[in-house]
């Protein structure tokens, strides 16, 4: 396994990041701790889960998945032997179960905060990541930003504040944004450094080869200001290993069993696979190999997140991190990026 260490920190992470939305929809408690014993035998150190999940998001299920790690570290006792990373849920999605007032205020930051303590069995969170904006903005498949009138009202240093508390309290030692554009990001950098509050280490955005519109702006971005991307969807939801190609019925692949996730099942979709598959046939590696290897050698790329609903699913993917594109591969990527570029925004 590699290693690196997480944007501004002293905390080693492996590249391979354990995506756990899966737990609790897809996988049973027993898949999951399965899942976790695995990855952890293979040197992943890094986990990411959120409030939320399972996905697909419902009240009957919510928090499961915290809670399925947090039985899992109770008993294992390996809490010192992984860097946790979970997610506070925003407004603008629905969730109204989560809690009474989903905005980012210091009161419901705090409850969520406790509320994942309890469910993962912690007394602190690695990494703790809004999961989304608060203000209404392009995130979730949308390619450009609208303007839309919103009662939202800047509050970057009253997050930061409340993060500061909890950071001294010991609740949480980081935080990271998710699903954030440039200007966002800027603004919790400027708020940082302007008022001496925690800066953020990472952003949790969508990247792979069919979505590359994090290199427009956000790229630079984080590069220049060391805000490592943990990349998500880095296999668009099943469609780059290739499975979709085959006219099989797959009626557990999550795109079937959750038909209005479709970002990534679009005409154009498919044919830029079909053309990735082409290329990583030519140069003797699977799709899976060529697809999170390109994204995992991204300057800006701290930690892909990967997510399997099986051991063989997951060994494939954590194998992955040996796997080094050359440039002559990288040129033929770029070809059929610029042919058809960025299908599954």
């Amino acid at each position: 396994m590699k290693y690196t260490i997480l944007p501004g920190t002293d905390i080693k992470i492996s590249t391979i990041c354990l995506g756990t939305m899966t737990f609790g929809e897809q996988n049973t408690e027993a898949e999951a701790h399965s899942q976790l014993d695995f990855a952890l035998d293979k040197g992943v150190n890094f986990i990411d889960t959120a409030e939320m999940y399972p996905v697909a998001a419902r009240e009957e299920t919510s928090g499961r998945t915290e809670r399925y790690i947090g039985s899992w570290l109770h008993k294992t006792g390996n809490r010192d032997k992984v860097v946790l990373a979970t997610k506070i849920a925003g407004p603008n999605r629905g969730m109204e179960y989560l809690r009474d007032d989903l905005h980012y205020t210091d009161k419901t930051i705090r409850e969520s905060v406790d509320k994942s303590l309890q469910q993962l069995q912690t007394d602190y969170i690695d990494l703790y990541q809004l999961h989304w904006p608060e203000r209404k903005s392009n995130m979730f498949g949308q390619r450009g930003f609208t303007v839309q009138d919103d009662a939202w009202e800047d509050n970057f240093k009253t997050v930061l504040e409340t993060f500061d508390a909890l950071i001294k309290e010991g609740k949480i030692r980081h935080i990271g944004v998710s699903n954030e554009t440039p200007w966002g990001v800027m603004r919790f950098l400027e708020e940082s450094k302007k008022h001496h509050l925690p800066r953020i280490a990472t952003i949790q955005n969508p990247y792979s080869l069919l979505n590359r519109t994090f290199e427009v702006g956000l790229s630079e971005t984080c590069y220049r200001e060391k805000v490592g991307l943990l990349a998500y969807s880095p296999l668009g939801f099943g469609t780059l290993t290739g499975k979709f190609l085959t006219g099989e019925p797959l009626p557990k692949a999550r795109i079937n069993l959750f038909p209005r996730f479709s970002r990534y099942s679009g005409e154009q979709s498919q044919k830029a696979v079909k053309l990735y598959q082409e290329l990583a046939t030519s140069f003797g590696l699977t799709l899976t190999e060529m697809a999170l290897a390109f994204v995992q050698q991204q300057a800006f790329v701290a930690a892909t997140i990967i997510g399997a609903t099986n051991l063989e699913q997951l060994e494939e993917n954590i194998k992955t991190h040996s796997v080094v594109l050359t440039e002559e591969m990288i040129r033929e990527i770029n070809r059929i990026q610029e042919h058809i570029p960025n299908p599954a925004p």
